[in-house]
């Protein structure tokens, strides 16, 4: 079996490739940076956002399987689905579990979708990531095939990415790791969510590719778990107070003081403030659920792993700014890279929202 995997190196696909190569599958990883090929895994260089490199390594070859980890616009996967389903046996849509509305039920495959049920027309005139996802859905509906599977996990964390709320590692993590406040919101904090493995993830899409008794489905992948985020914050907080020595601050914020530290008033009013659980009965037939790592076992050894090789990715001086302005804070010029990151940071700290 030959298998594409599109965006590949994320936290889910990087399992998911493990997977795929250790179970004999030869198996092909677009990415932008040039790779090492190892084993069974083979790796194409170039930008899958772009249509002429897809046409090329899609019209050259007939794939067994194309699992897309891509996030597009509407408009621009509406150009792409035809290459999509004519170039393979099957096309794994990664979609997400934010596609659902609220709900007070464990949610199923057959929960109402923000998408059909918002009454907010200036939300629904956008394409937020959860009506992008909801809308490329139906595209895939409509398309006249039917050899296609929909996957909707929802939040997934690996030793390298740690989420809270909506906040990476970057915004919070690097933040307590140099002794600063840990901003929070206190909102969210209330509100119970789903964390789940990324390579739990990997398995459920591991079971289901090549089966066609997924064509045409949709599957949500998640644990069964539910915990509030005050729950995860405090598996957090303990792993990091045996690894500093002592138990890093958090900073409580009413929502319009968090959303000035992250602009995503979407993401959080049309998902982290609702209460997400879920029933995971339509996928278990394909792959154990009930083996599945438990939150606060994952959590903490996938933190405890990190911190062993602390490695941050870009930090958003302005925010930090923001940050320490409402913790009553300051950032160390020298640990700032570059004069234009510092005056960015000075700018945000003092001058802006005075």
């Amino acid at each position: 079996m030959k298998i594409l995997v599109l965006g590949g190196t994320g936290a889910i696909g990087k399992d998911l490739v493990h997977l795929l190569s250790a179970n004999g599958l030869e198996t092909f990883v677009t990415s932008r940076k040039k790779r090492q090929d190892e084993g069974l895994v083979r790796y194409i260089q170039g930008n899958a956002h772009h249509v002429e490199f897809l046409r090329e390594i899609l019209s050259d070859n007939q794939w067994d399987v194309v699992v897309d980890f891509m996030v597009y616009t509407t408009t621009s996967f509406k150009e792409r689905i035809d290459l999509f389903l004519r170039a393979t046996d099957q096309y794994v849509f990664i979609s997400s579990a934010r596609v659902y509305a609220d709900s007070d039920k464990p949610i199923t495959e057959n929960t109402s979708r923000l998408l059909d049920v918002s009454e907010d027309q200036v939300f629904l005139s956008t394409d937020e990531y959860s009506l992008a996802k909801a809308r490329q859905e139906d595209v895939l509906r409509n398309s006249g095939l039917c050899n296609w599977t929909i996957i909707r996990p929802y939040i997934t964390y690996s030793e390298n990415r740690l989420q809270l709320g909506v906040f990476e590692k970057e915004e919070w993590l690097y933040r307590a790791l140099h002794g600063r406040t840990i901003i929070f919101s206190r909102d969210i904090c209330t509100k119970k969510t789903t964390m789940t493995h990324g390579l739990d993830v990997a398995r459920g899409i591991m079971a289901i590719i090549g089966n066609p008794q997924s064509f045409g489905e949709t599957f949500t992948i998640t644990t069964k778990e539910s915990h509030t985020w005050d729950y995860i914050l405090s598996i957090y907080l303990d792993v990091l107070e045996e690894h500093l020595g002592y138990r890093p601050k958090v900073l409580l914020q009413g929502l319009d003081q968090f959303l000035a530290c992250r602009s995503v008033q979407y993401q959080v009013i049309y998902d982290r403030l609702f209460n997400r659980q879920f029933d995971t009965s339509k996928i278990a037939p394909f792959f154990d659920t009930g083996s599945v790592v438990k939150t606060d076992t994952g959590l903490r050894t996938c933190l405890e792993a990190f911190l062993d090789r602390p490695i941050f990715k870009t930090v958003n001086w302005k925010t930090e700014a923001i940050k320490d302005r409402q913790s009553n804070e300051f950032t160390p010029l020298k640990e700032i890279p570059g004069i234009k990151q510092k005056i960015r940071y000075l700018t945000y700290r003092y001058l802006v929202g005075k």
